[in-house]
């Protein structure tokens, strides 16, 4: 492959993650949800609760923000901190009932959205693509 053709490739990666970015950006918006904000939704919607230093490591962010992400969604009802039994100076996060069905509805929405996006390709095709981003994927 020539350096015209290592341009492209880069140039039509980052198209598509731009144009998956706007799509995600534009699923979210029934729910008033930040990426950033799904995403602390989606890491909680696996766990049973975590420590803020935890959430801020799983999405690699600093701790500043997540503290911000974590106050938002609190405000909305969707997570709440409480007392970890384990460290009475630490404090858990974790998803509410509401925060709960808030994330999974976003997750059957990105599935869909998703579904949608790679539709055009055949499932060969897809299967292929998903081994060869798995195989960059440090």
């Amino acid at each position: 492959m020539d350096q015209h053709d290592d341009g492209a490739l880069s140039e039509a990666f980052w198209a598509v993650a731009r144009h998956l970015r706007h799509l995600t950006k534009a699923a979210l918006t029934p729910w008033q949800i930040s990426p950033s904000q799904s995403r602390a939704l989606r890491v909680l919607a696996r766990q049973d609760a975590l420590r803020l230093n935890e959430l801020a490591e799983q999405l690699r962010i600093a701790p500043r923000s997540v503290t911000e992400v974590v106050d938002d969604l609190a405000a909305r009802g969707l997570v709440e901190r409480r007392p970890d039994p384990a460290d009475r100076r630490a404090t858990l996060v974790a998803l509410t009932a509401e925060g709960r069905a808030t994330a999974q509805a976003i997750a059957d929405a990105g599935r869909a959205e998703t579904e949608r996006f790679f539709s055009t390709l055949p499932d060969a095709d897809r299967a292929h693509l998903v081994r060869i981003l798995r195989g960059l994927t440090p």
